[in-house]
This record gives structure tokens, C-alpha cells and sequence, in this order.
């Protein structure tokens, strides 16, 4: 039974049971605290704790998730995968768990011919609760089985929550017996290898906060109403149902694997740690081929990050497996034509995903050939000291900052004959993760708890009325400070105010909200921040400037008009900037982000090199044809379906219901969703003036522009600059490149002059700081402060110079120098100084710990530095002392 195939049985049975089908939601998440949908349950979050009425009593669907907290138990165990589809069928205070138990044994068990998937009864366990003796119950009478397949378990495996203050309950699981040749019999709780779970049942009846841990949590009370949450791994059916060992060798994702096998020229089966490399393989490269769909690029950091480093893990496992060139023009193809017929998008929108996935590997094998050069010298250095290990640092500095795997450090390290000090290596990588897990943990803390909204927006939906209006009175609904539900809030403190209709946009879609007031019967508020804590509610953060503001209290909102005026005009000015970079680069210059503000744009894109100055001077002149063309800004609120059939573009990762606001401007060309504030007609925006383009990313570039009046001060500010430079140069302003030109190649010319005599008097110190050389501790040393010098290099110059002039006999010398304020020491040692045990590194460490600073390098040429000048002499004391010790 091929997966596409389950999934749609799934879909069917649930229909004819009378649930909504609900399309996947995105793979990037709407919920601030995670990045990725990273389970079935999150798009419902809102419905099942009661923050939004549910708009259906009952729903299935088959939702895309991304899990990487197991990304080390991919391809080393049956079911561990970080891209996985759940199917899931819920209830919002419809039925419960005798509903939800009789669904699933009915779909499980029923025959293949009636629509079932045809499970033999007797090859299923199920486990509940320690405590749920109603969930015993009915699997005893439901589905007949006995006592000895019904398992309790704690909370450790059968209480189910998200980690987070939110909805939680018991649960219970399914598992499929693989039989004896998987493990010892017993059910799952003896051995889950054997016993793989198929279906979770997770029974959401109360309200958590506190969480400490999987098992440590408060318990506030029921929920408002008892829901059901289930979550059926379509991987893990498909693979029982298919008869193959895993999740990795099913119809979507073994293609993958099997071009890997071509590629590599080795045999899938042959060699377990080959074939633990096959499957992560053939498990990141659809991970990443789905990630790219839902619009995620590749980073460093956030879900780019992620991205990278899925991505990253492909081509280092391919380089494993013997094959160092490009691979993924294969591998992401073979991925896309598994996954087409359930995902037509990874194929419609093939030329962006491939742009960034070969992009990104052709980036990452430079990095590779970058940390191979810099880690045979790491290599040749460990050498030439003795050691017989590559430093923790070093393996840490390739990893963190280069890119290069440790697998790859160790690999290449073995074949020199040395290893690599692991556990400082993985002492770094471990104080890394802590960071970043405290650095989430404060995130998290930073997130109010959304429960307290859920009186707010239980009243209904907040109406914007600020497309048609810029002030519209309403009344006080309920307020917050501090996080905390008040019924007033006086002078002087910030809080949060809810109202039943606003005229402020709150911020979204790249637009950031907008200024103004609220006034009412004795107070006024200052508009913060305008933002939506949870969907369809808006909450305005004010600083209360007068008077006191209770709840229940009418209130006006007030926009800035001259603030929402300049909004405006940069939110259709991205759009027409989209699409001219579109006009001229051609449809895979996709938007990956915006930032619209008074006055400026900021547009992240989909290319991989940077723009010509004639490209940025068309697409700008294009934009401003647009405007100076007068089109028609119109907008029309329609179904989703139609509002793509018509060609209207959709920002990767934003979140749509069924009906939606489509902007056209100029009718076609210019058509997306959108829910951001526009002009009337593109005249409006005045003047687009792009200012910078950059890179941000090794697939992304971003283009920055002012608009209307800041682009025009902008512009009259260079024609200011540029007519003092005709007037200081004397210089007709069409002939001022070629003069600054002229110019720039005349100082170019001195300074080489400059160089050149600078040299000179250098090598002209030679003689006389030779001629100093005294014997200290069995050698000559050299140890002079030269005074003010322009460079460090200089120094360094000096030092070697004269070192070479001391001829073979054991020689030091120590050289320091006020470098523009800072001070610092070299020291060089020639070959019988070492032999005689006098080596260069030591003594720039004693030098600079004088100085206030740090120092070290090889041991025939070292430095140090510090702040102090003063202490110059006491640095090159410490050098002589250094020599002096036996």
C-alpha cells in the first residue's frame, strides 16, 4: 500500500465520519516559541485550549512536521525521522474517548476492501494511563482485548503536553507487533523496537503551567471543554503496511536512498555504517526538499540554520561514502518525484528549490576545500610540536566557524596518524548548547502566557476598520499590565489594551504597526505597539500619558495619518520593487521577507550573486515607471482558491485562511496576498530610491530603498555632496569619476613612495639594533623599544631583519613598539636560539602579561600586545628574565 495511499484512506474514512478535511498547515510555524511545526497538534493549539473557538466540532488532516531534537537517531533506528507526516483527527468538545477509541480500531482492523488499512486484531497492544481506567475499559470493550495487552504506563509515556503552559491529558497509544524476530515479546512496555506505536490518542482535559519537565507540571484545571488530539505516523504505517525494515525505505523516501547507492558505487546492506549514512541521507534530503517548499532558506541562524545544517549533514554523509563532488542535481530530483504526487508544489516551484539546494551544497564544498587547507596546517603544526592530538580548540574553531564537520576532522586527522582531543571538543560544544538552551529558555519565559486572552478574544474577533478609516470609537475590553489581567491602569504605567474595534495596524506581513492614540473621557494613551497574541485579537501596548483608563470605558483609536501615509507608500513601493526584480531576474526572485516602515523598504530574495550596477539601476527605474504610470491600487477579499487560480503570489511560511485580501496593482502585474495598508494609485508613493544590496545568505540577497519624501532628501542630499565636489575640484560634475579616479591612482602612487622610504629607514635601523646584541642565558638578545611606529607589520619586518643579521650564532631578539596607542612586543629566534631552548612563544606571552595583553605564535616569530605603552621596558624585561632563567 503505497503512503499516498494510506493517507488518503485516512482522509476518506474521517469524511464519511462527518470531520472537516483541513489542509497541512506550514511547515514554519505561527507559534513564536517554536520554529517549526513540530507535531500534529500545533495549528490546533488555539482551539483546543480555548483561545479561539474552533470553527468545526470535529476535523482530519495530514500535517507536515520537522523534529530535530532526535537528529543523532536518524538512520539508526526504525522510526526516527525529521521530516514525518501525522495523521490526525480531532474533536473541540464533539465526541470524546469512546469516539476517538472507536475511530481508530474501526480504520486499524477494518479490511483493506472496505477502505480499512486491514491491521490484524491480534497484532495490536495499546497502552493508557496509570490512572485511566475509563481508557481500559472501553479498549476491553470496543476492540475485545484482553487485560495482558492493555499496558499502563506513567507519565513519562502516557501524559501528553507540549512542553509549555498550555492543553495537556492522558493519552493512549497503539502499537503494532513486528514479531519475535524484532525483540522479546512482552508489548511495548518489555521492548519498542519490537512493539512500534503507531497512533497516539491523546485525551485533552486540562490546563498546564509550570512545566518543569515531561513529568513535573501544575495542574490548573479542566479545559473548557474536553477535546480530542490523535496522531497516527504515516511513515511508520507505510513501512508495516509496505513490508520493508524502516521508515527509510518506503515509496517517498527510498528513491532517495537508492541514488545514493549509485552515486557512491557502495551496497545498501552490505555495511551498517554505510547504511546508517544511506538513511540520514535519504531522510535530510527530503526534509530539506519539504523545508525549501514552505519557504525556508538556508542560514545561520533560526530554521535557516536548521536548514543548513540537514543540508550540510547530506553532503558530509555523501563525502563519507567516497564521493566528494556535487550530488544534490540528483538526489533533491530523485526526492522531488517521490513526493510530487503528494506534494505538487515541490515540483511547480522546482526552479526556486533547486536555486537554493545546488546553491548551497556548490557553498558548502567550498567551505569543505577552506577547512581542509586550514586543518593541514592545524595538522603540520600538531606535528612540528610533538603533540599527538589536534587541540579541542582547533577541532571547535573548524566546526563553529568554518563549517567543517568533526566527523571529517577525525576522518582526515586518523589518515595523518594523530587524534583529536574529543573531550575538550565536545566540553566546547556542550557549553554552545547550553547557551542556546538558555538563550530559548529566555525566549520562552519572555512569551506571556496566551491563556490570559482567552476571555478577550472569546468575545469575538478584533475589527480593523484602519483600510476605510483612521480614527473609530469602541470601548475598552479588557486590559493587562504586567501580564496580568487589571481593571484600570493610571499615569505613567505601560499595559496592554484590548478594544472591540481598532483603526491601528497591527504589525504583520513585514509592516510594522502603526503610531497614534487612544483617547477617551479623561485619559490618553500612547500608542507602543500594536500586535496579535493570538489570531484574530489585537492587543495595543500604551503608555498611559493622562488621566486613567478602567475597563468597559469608551475609547477612540486615532492613527498618525502622516506616520500611516508613509507606511503605506513603502508597503506598495516593496511591491512594486518585487515585482520589477521579478521583471528583470526573472519568477524565481521570490520574496524570502520584507520590512515596510515610514519611508523605507528592506526586501530579502531569492538570487544567488549580486546585482549589477545596471540591473539595480533597472529594476529602479521599472519601480519608478510603475509609479510614474499612475496604476490602480485595488483590493478584493476572495476565496484562497481563486485568489491563486488568478495568480496572486503567497509569502512562504504566512498562514491563510479561506478567504483572503488580494492587492492588485497595475490589475496582473503586481498581484499578491496581502493584508497590509496601500496607496490609492501608485502615484502615491512619490519616488522609489534604492540605497543598498547585499547579501544575506548564500542564496539570499536584500535590496534597502527609501520612499516618497526620504528618498527625495536623500537625493537632494547627494546632489548637495556632489556639488562641493565640483566646486572643491574644479571639476565639471559629469567628469568628476574620471578626476576622483585620477586622484585615487595619484595617492595610490605616493603612498607605494611612502612605503618604499619607510622601508628604507628601517632597513636602515638594522646595523645599529644588531650592533646592541648582549649575551643573556647562553644566547644574544636583541631587546629594544623602537618608539612610535605605523604598523605592527613593521615590527614584525624589523625583528626578522635584524635576527638575520645576528648570522648563525643563538640569537633573540625582542623588538616592541607604540602602534598608534597600543603597544606591542615580537620576538624572533633563529635556530641554534632553539636548539638551545629559547623559543619565541613563551617569550611573547611574559612580554605581553607586562603589557596588560595577550601574545603567542610559533616558536622562531611570536607576538603580544596591551593597551599600556608605558609598560614597554618592563615587556622587554620580561624577555630578558625569561632568558635569564635556567
Amino acid at each position: 500500500m503505497k503512503t499516498a495511499e494510506i493517507a488518503q484512506r485516512y482522509l476518506d474514512y474521517f469524511e464519511k465520519n462527518d470531520h472537516v478535511i483541513v489542509p497541512s498547515a506550514s511547515l514554519v510555524s505561527g507559534d513564536p516559541s517554536i520554529l517549526f511545526t513540530i507535531a500534529g497538534m500545533v495549528p490546533f493549539i488555539p482551539y483546543l485550549n480555548g483561545l479561539v473557538p474552533a470553527p468545526f466540532p470535529r476535523a482530519a488532516d495530514v500535517q507536515k512536521c520537522i523534529r530535530t531534537l532526535d537528529i543523532e537517531e536518524v538512520g539508526h533506528t526504525a522510526r526516527h525521522g525529521t521530516f514525518f507526516q501525522m495523521l490526525g483527527n480531532w474533536s473541540f468538545g464533539d465526541y470524546f474517548k469512546e469516539g476517538a477509541i472507536s475511530y481508530a480500531w474501526e480504520l486499524l482492523t477494518g479490511p483493506e476492501a472496505d477502505g480499512g488499512l486491514g491491521f490484524a486484531e491480534g497484532d495490536l497492544w495499546v497502552t493508557v494511563y496509570e490512572d485511566d481506567d475509563e481508557a481500559a475499559a472501553l479498549w476491553r470493550r470496543i476492540a475485545g482485548l484482553p487485560d495482558e495487552r492493555i499496558q499502563r504506563m506513567g507519565k513519562e509515556d502516557n501524559y501528553w503536553h507540549t512542553g509549555q503552559p498550555g492543553p495537556a491529558g492522558p493519552c493512549s497509544e497503539i502499537y503494532f507487533d513486528r514479531g519475535p524476530a524484532y525483540g522479546r515479546d512482552g508489548g511495548p512496555a518489555v521492548d519498542d523496537s519490537r512493539f512500534t506505536e503507531i497512533w497516539n490518542l491523546v485525551f485533552m482535559q486540562e490546563q498546564i503551567r509550570d512545566v518543569r519537565s515531561k513529568t513535573e507540571f501544575e495542574v490548573v484545571g479542566p479545559l473548557p471543554k474536553k477535546n480530542i488530539d490523535t496522531g497516527m505516523g504515516l511513515e511508520r504505517v507505510a513501512f508495516i503496511k509496505q513490508g520493508v525494515q524502516n521508515m527509510y525505505e518506503i515509496d517517498q523516501v527510498r528513491p532517495v536512498l537508492d541514488r545514493a547507492v549509485e552515486l557512491s558505487g557502495r551496497g545498501y546492506g552490505a555495511e551498517q555504517e554505510d547504511d546508517v549514512r544511506f538513511r540520514v541521507i535519504a531522510d535530510h534530503v527530503r526534509s530539506s526538499l519539504m523545508l525549501l517548499s514552505d519557504g525556508v532558506t538556508p542560514s545561520n541562524e533560526g530554521r535557516g540554520y536548521i536548514l543548513r545544517r540537514l543540508m550540510r549533514r547530506s553532503v558530509r554523509a555523501m563525502r563519507l561514502l567516497g564521493v566528494d563532488g556535487a550530488t544534490f542535481p540528483e538526489l533533491f530530483t530523485a526526492s522531488r518525484d517521490a513526493m510530487k504526487d503528494a506534494y505538487p508544489v515541490v515540483a511547480s516551484d522546482w526552479a526556486r528549490i533547486s536555486q537554493y539546494a545546488f546553491a548551497e551544497e556548490e557553498t558548502f564544498l567550498r567551505t569543505l576545500a577552506a577547512g581542509s587547507a586550514i586543518l593541514d596546517l592545524a595538522i603540520t603544526e600538531t606535528k612540528e610540536s610533538g603533540a599527538a592530538a589536534i587541540s579541542g580548540p582547533e577541532a571547535f574553531l573548524l566546526h563553529d566557524t568554518y563549517g567543517f564537520p568533526i566527523d571529517l576532522t577525525l576522518e582526515v586527522a586518523q589518515e595523518a596518524g594523530l587524534d583529536v582531543d574529543r573531550a575538550a571538543f565536545d566540553t566546547l560544544m556542550h557549553e554552545q548548547k547550553a547557551r542556546a538552551k538558555a538563550d530559548a529558555r529566555s525566549r520562552k519565559r519572555a512569551l506571556a502566557d496566551q491563556s490570559v486572552y482567552r476571555q478577550f478574544r472569546a468575545a469575538g474577533e478584533t475589527v480593523f476598520t484602519g483600510y476605510g478609516e483612521l480614527q473609530t470609537e469602541s470601548s475598552v475590553l479588557g486590559l493587562l499590565v504586567d501580564g496580568v489581567p487589571a481593571q484600570s491602569a493610571v499615569q505613567g504605567q505601560i499595559a496592554e489594551v484590548i478594544l472591540a474595534e481598532t483603526a491601528l495596524y497591527a504589525e504583520s506581513g513585514g509592516q510594522v504597526a502603526d503610531k497614534g492614540m487612544i483617547v477617551g473621557p479623561g485619559y490618553e494613551l500612547e500608542i507602543l505597539d500594536v500586535q496579535k497574541p493570538v489570531p484574530g485579537l489585537v492587543s495595543h501596548t500604551v503608555e498611559v500619558t493622562q488621566g486613567e483608563v478602567g475597563v468597559g470605558q469608551a475609547a477612540t483609536s486615532v492613527v498618525d495619518a502622516a506616520n500611516r501615509r508613509a507606511a503605506a507608500q513603502a508597503h506598495s513601493a516593496t511591491h512594486l520593487v518585487h515585482a520589477a526584480l521579478r521583471d528583470t531576474l526573472g519568477r524565481t526572485a521570490t520574496q524570502a521577507g520584507s520590512l515596510n516602515r515610514a519611508g523605507y523598504l528592506r526586501f530579502d530574495f531569492a538570487w544567488g550573486q549580486a546585482l549589477s550596477e545596471a540591473t539595480r539601476s533597472e529594476i529602479e527605474e521599472i519601480a519608478n515607471n510603475a509609479v510614474r504610470d499612475n496604476l490602480q491600487v485595488s483590493t478584493r477579499v476572495l476565496p484562497l482558491a481563486e485568489a491563486k487560480e488568478l495568480g496572486a503570489m503567497a509569502l512562504f511560511g504566512e498562514k491563510y485562511g479561506n478567504t483572503v485580501r488580494m492587492v492588485d496593482i497595475g490589475g496582473p502585474w503586481s498581484r499578491e496576498l496581502c493584508a497590509g495598508t496601500h496607496v490609492s494609485s501608485s502615484a502615491e508613493v512619490g519616488l522609489i530610491s534604492l540605497v543598498g544590496e547585499s547579501s544575506v545568505g548564500a542564496s539570499n540577497r536584500r535590496v534597502e530603498a527609501l520612499v516618497g519624501v526620504d528618498a527625495f532628501r536623500e537625493l537632494a542630499a547627494e546632489r548637495a555632496i556632489v556639488s562641493q565636489l565640483t566646486a572643491a575640484l574644479k571639476t565639471p560634475r559629469d567628469q568628476l569619476p574620471g578626476r576622483i579616479a585620477d586622484l585615487g591612482a595619484q595617492l595610490k602612487a605616493a603612498e607605494k613612495k611612502i612605503a618604499a622610504f619607510e622601508a628604507r629607514a628601517l632597513a636602515d635601523r638594522v646595523p645599529a639594533l644588531a650592533g646592541t646584541a648582549a649575551p643573556v642565558g647562553g644566547v644574544r638578545l636583541v631587546a629594544q623599544s623602537l618608539g612610535a611606529v605605523a604598523s605592527a607589520d613593521d615590527v614584525r619586518s624589523l625583528a626578522l631583519q635584524v635576527r638575520d643579521r645576528l648570522g648563525a650564532d643563538a640569537a633573540v631578539v625582542a623588538l616592541g613598539g607604540d602602534v598608534h596607542g597600543h603597544s606591542m612586543v615580537v620576538v624572533a629566534t633563529n635556530d641554534a636560539a632553539r636548539a638551545a631552548g629559547a623559543t619565541a612563544g613563551p617569550l611573547a606571552k611574559a612580554a605581553a602579561a607586562a603589557l596588560g595583553g595577550g601574545g603567542g605564535g610559533r616558536d622562531d616569530v611570536a607576538q603580544g600586545g596591551g593597551s599600556d605603552v608605558a609598560a614597554l621596558p618592563a615587556a622587554l624585561a620580561a624577555v630578558r628574565a625569561g632568558l635569564e632563567r635556567p
